[in-house]
């Protein structure tokens, strides 16, 4: 029996890897110009990540780079400890910080990894009111990011409670070294050169993109297991994928990793049923086997096997919540998905899925979008709302029809591949 030899890359040990993420990060995630501030989010969890991007955002110029640890502990406490009253209060001078930072010309990075079942025992009415608080007092931030104002990236870490939720049966130490090694391989970290590597797939992404918005389809058509959906387009919709130019002319890939094109639904012409093919984790409630009728672009009834409660308390965010802002789609064959793992994280699931997102709509996927008001938006059917959270409806056994503006039907993907 022949003995295989390393390769140069699975010579690399688990420092350098992160190193190599780190860069991506910096690099390929965010496009970090000389000069420029960068606003970090990460739980304590990610400090040795943290530091890796730190030195390589400052190697590449950064003029400051300022964190803001989280600590899950600590929010524990709060849901178990706090006054009642106290779940419909937000740190608005933090966001509002943020927001000023971001019209400064910040870059923002944030590091995702949470327990995707934090709260699962907590009181769905407190996790609801905090989670709505929040929504309020973000957005002034979030603005600047949902209108690609600034370039921004969000990447992983490995973190014990995420990996042990991942691969239960596993020690802790087996678990987190198991994550990693997803993280690293939906990364391109283990590639040759990861750098080289994203800008091949971009350019992947974008052709499929170009495909797409030559077509000018009215509307998908989702039909599978549970599901029978069709989501207008909205007018003058654009897609978009992989490596973007936010409006500061700053080229930088908003997810670390994608494998999604996306573009904005019609606030009011989505009809029909939907089921989710993976579960949906909301800060810390796994919600499972969701299932939502749509009627006038509205959803009108949902369901949920598990945290139906946190589930239909979000729908009642605001208006906009029961409506869509985002839709994807990523083949069945993607490397997320052919890796069998569910993660238990947006970032990653949505990846691995075609998917929909409840709630604020991005004006990039619009011609010419950066020029448009929220006015002007709105009048082309995009929606507004303080969530936006993506829920992957997209399998193997998903068919996806394009819908022409004459009501033609031509095939998109058949069994979650591109035809």
């Amino acid at each position: 029996m022949t003995k295989h030899a390393a390769t140069p890359t699975e010579l690399l040990s688990h420092e350098e890897r992160l190193d190599r993420l780190g860069a991506v990060a910096v690099h390929v995630g965010l496009g970090l110009q000389p000069g420029q501030e960068l606003v970090m989010t990460a739980s304590l969890d990610a400090l040795p990540l943290v530091r890796r991007i730190t030195e390589h955002a400052y190697k590449a110029g950064a003029s400051l780079v300022t964190t803001l640890f989280s600590d899950e502990e600590a929010t524990l406490m709060r849901f178990r400890n706090a006054p009642d009253d106290s779940f419909d209060a937000a740190s608005a001078w933090l966001y509002e910080g943020m927001a000023k930072a971001f019209g400064a010309g910040a870059a923002r990075l944030a590091i995702s990894g949470e327990n995707p079942s934090l709260l699962a025992n907590e009181d769905p009415d407190k996790v609801s009111r905090a989670n709505r608080a929040r929504s309020k007092a973000y957005m002034p931030a979030l603005s600047h990011i949902a209108n690609f104002d600034i370039n921004w990236t969000i990447v992983s870490y490995a973190s014990p409670a995420w990996a042990k939720a991942m691969f239960p049966d596993d020690p802790e130490d087996i678990a987190v070294a198991k994550l990693w090694h997803a993280i690293f391989a939906a990364s391109r970290v283990d590639a040759p050169d990861p750098v080289a590597a994203w800008t091949a797939h971009n350019a992947e992404l974008q052709a499929r993109t170009a495909r797409l918005n030559g077509q000018r389809y009215a509307a998908l058509r989702f039909r599978g297991p549970g599901t029978d959906l069709t989501v207008g387009l909205a007018d003058e919709h654009e897609w978009a994928g992989g490596a973007s130019q936010a409006k500061n002319g700053i080229v930088c890939n908003a997810n670390i990793p994608t494998e999604e094109v996306f573009t904005t639904p019609h606030k009011g012409r989505v009809d029909g049923y939907v089921a989710s093919t993976k579960p949906l984790s909301y800060q810390g409630t796994l919600i499972q086997d969701i299932a939502v009728r749509f009627e006038g672009g509205r959803i009108v009834e949902a369901r949920a096997r598990t945290g139906a409660d946190v589930l239909n308390k979000v729908l009642d965010t605001d208006e906009g919540a029961r409506r869509l802002g985002e839709v994807a789609l990523v083949p069945h064959s993607s490397p997320i998905s052919k890796s069998g793992l569910l993660f238990y994280n947006t970032l990653y699931d949505e990846n691995a899925a075609s998917h929909i997102a409840l709630g604020q709509s991005y004006s990039k996927c619009f011609i010419n979008g950066a020029n448009l008001t929220p006015d002007e938006l709105a009048a082309r059917g995009a929606n507004a709302s303080l969530i936006h959270i993506d829920w992957m409806i997209g399998s193997g056994e998903v068919d996806v029809d394009g819908i022409t503006a004459s009501g033609a039907a031509e095939p998109v993907m058949r069994a979650g591949e591109w035809v």
